[in-house]
């Protein structure tokens, strides 16, 4: 199992999450068998996100694509 930690601020955590549940990378498609959403408590605009793949190379496929997703920061 892989796990792919991705970090970053966010504008607006309702919207934030709103573009995330949308999926519009197709999380089970691209490989993701599970993932988790933290934040920290003193922290209302940064986002942790990990997800867990079953080889390295779902991962990097997936992390290519989120990058390249308009407004994934958002």
């Amino acid at each position: 199992m892989i796990t792919l930690q991705i970090e970053h601020r966010v504008r607006d955590f309702g919207m934030w999450r709103r573009a995330f549940d949308s999926d519009p990378l197709n999380r089970a498609a691209s490989g993701v068998r599970s993932y988790r959403i933290s934040r920290p408590l003193d922290q209302e605009d940064y986002v942790m996100l990990e997800m867990d793949f079953d080889t390295q190379a779902a991962a990097v496929d997936f992390l290519g694509g989120y990058r390249t997703t308009p407004g994934k920061r958002g």
